[in-house]
């Protein structure tokens, strides 16, 4: 996969990945990108480590699904460090 489709990977892997989570998550488009590409990498590092599966392609279930769940860990992960937890009033 070339850096720029693993960067467009972790924007829409990040996006899901807050609109999966419940409550608001702080950061923009910036912000999702990052915590989105940093979970991407997560994801692959785990998905080699415990399964022995990695990123085939941009257009692979597998590389989605990777991504998305590790930009949710990550997102777990910033949210417990911000303080940020479920929807304010």
């Amino acid at each position: 996969m070339s850096f720029l489709g693993f960067i467009l990977l972790g924007l829409i892997a990040g996006a899901i990945a807050k609109l999966i989570l419940p409550g608001r998550q702080g950061g923009g488009w910036i912000a999702t990108l990052v915590l989105g590409v940093i979970g991407a990498l997560i994801g692959g590092w785990l998905g080699g480590l415990i399964f022995n599966v990695g990123y085939d392609g941009f257009f692979s279930i597998q590389s989605w699904i990777i991504a998305i769940v590790g930009a949710i860990i990550v997102l777990l992960i910033w949210g417990a460090i911000t303080g940020r937890r479920g929807a304010r009033a």
